[in-house]
């Protein structure tokens, strides 16, 4: 079933970014996991959540995932107490979202997990056992890592669901985004960059690493509000290449260096990345040019379904029976689309008798897509199941969107999409939150902590 390509893209994108990070803490800032003191909790409730609770070992195991991350990213870290509220109010929202997959019926199963957790040790250039040696070797548990992919895979295809559905594109949106951002949708093949250091002594005091830090804020906003990057690094690195600006000059992709990896993929041109520390210090980077390639032509699918979801009245044994019942009516002669608005649970393609359109990779969700993939056109293919419900899909036709015009107005969409969708699933978040019967007790347990200590 068609859903936001934003969202979908948005997977992959996520794994492959925090996986990047991870396995560049376990190398770089194992000893980080010494910072945050291992600490045995007692399992008060810190807080209720409708109708289930969070403990407080599992807040201590989320602060101990994130510390690191806040590390690397060369971010204060909050004091305890204000650490503590903003990691239970993901933690809510986690759960929040758990409770509302599992009543609409979306799971993760083992297979698919494994599937996940093979394609983001591949994309990094790994077997799936040396992704596991690399975590466990930094101090990462296994896994929470491979429970936490689980816990992605399910919150992407849940808000692909409840919000992703409902955004849409302008034609003109497209125009002027292809006026002003037409460069951030090429393939990059090479960034050029700009650096800028704030050095730290060696065995550098609270006191340095602070006064650093702050350097590299104010040298931060001072770019930002439009000041040259180059007069500033002059002025102010302690790079090897201050004297020239801090221009490190011309890198193809693969051969960025890995502190700079995340802005050379991430930061459009002229855009200066957040503080990153280092142990040699804190850097910003800048990247001030990019060398790119029109988008890559794409195979593209034109295909209709017929959805059945599964409730308290409709089981998984009805939903595959009735739709045996309808790809057998259609083989006989009966119109697809005459069924398809009369049956279809997707309102949006039934009124145009099951019709999706043309579907690009990554447009639907992975059961769909392998399902889809697998047939020849004008097949109808066995009733199927997939997060949404049960499907069967019918191929139309195919064919190759390799114009340059048509490329860029498709990853144009792509990237309005993923835009709104952010905005949209704060939104989401926040409805689900006011809805929910939420309950904190995360004062009262810490109290009663510190009385036992007293």
């Amino acid at each position: 079933m068609r859903h936001s390509n934003s969202i979908n893209s948005w997977l992959p994108a996520w794994m492959t970014a925090w996986l990047t990070a991870v396995v560049l803490l376990t190398l770089v800032l194992g000893q980080t996991q010494a910072l945050a003191a291992t600490i045995q909790p007692l399992d008060g409730i810190v807080a209720v959540v409708n109708d289930d609770v969070i403990v407080q070992s599992e807040l201590e195991n989320e602060i101990q995932l994130l510390l690191p991350q806040l590390q690397q990213s060369g971010g204060a870290i909050p004091p305890r107490a204000k650490l503590e509220q903003q990691v239970l109010e993901r933690l809510i929202l986690k759960r929040l979202q758990i409770q509302r997959a599992k009543q609409l019926g979306i799971e993760i199963d083992d297979a698919t997990l494994t599937q996940a957790m093979e394609n983001i040790a591949a994309r990094n250039g790994m077997a799936l056992d040396e992704l596991q040696l690399t975590l466990e070797s930094g101090g990462v548990n296994f896994k929470d890592f491979r429970e936490d992919t689980r816990m992605q895979i399910l919150t992407s295809r849940l808000q692909a669901q409840e919000v992703a559905r409902d955004i849409r594109v302008s034609e003109p949106e497209i125009d002027r985004f292809l006026e002003t951002e037409s460069d951030s949708l090429l393939e990059r093949r090479e960034v050029r960059l700009r650096h800028i250091l704030v050095a730290l002594p060696d065995e550098a005091t609270p006191t340095d690493i602070s006064a650093a830090e702050q350097k590299a804020q104010s040298l931060l906003k001072r770019l930002r509000a439009g000041e040259d990057f180059g007069r500033i690094a002059a002025a102010n690195s302690d790079g090897r290449n201050a004297a020239e600006g801090g221009d490190l000059g011309w890198f193809a992709m693969a051969d960025v260096p890995n502190l700079a990896a995340g802005p050379a993929r991430q930061l459009d041109k002229g855009e200066v990345s957040a503080p990153i520390r280092s142990p040699s210090g804190f850097h910003l980077i800048k990247v001030s040019d990019i060398k790119g390639d029109d988008p890559k032509p794409i195979s593209q699918t034109h295909a209709r379904h017929i959805l059945i979801r599964t409730n308290e009245l409709v089981s998984d044994a009805d939903a595959k029976r009735r739709l045996s019942q309808l790809r057998t009516r259609i083989i006989g002669g009966d119109s697809f689309e005459t069924l398809a608005r009369a049956n279809s649970d997707d309102t949006g393609s039934a009124l145009k008798g099951g019709d999706l359109g043309w579907i690009s990779p990554g447009d639907t969700v992975p059961e769909f897509e392998k399902t889809m993939n697998s047939l020849a056109a004008n097949d109808i293919s066995q009733p199927f199941q997939s997060s949404f419900g049960w499907h069967i899909v019918q191929v139309l036709e195919r064919r190759n969107q390799d114009t340059r015009e048509d490329l860029m107005r498709m990853k144009a969409v792509e990237a309005i999409r993923a835009r709104k969708a952010e905005d949209a699933t704060e939104t989401w978040l926040q409805r689900l939150r006011d809805e929910a019967f939420v309950e904190i007790r995360l004062e009262e347990f810490d109290a009663g902590d510190a009385d036992n200590a007293d």
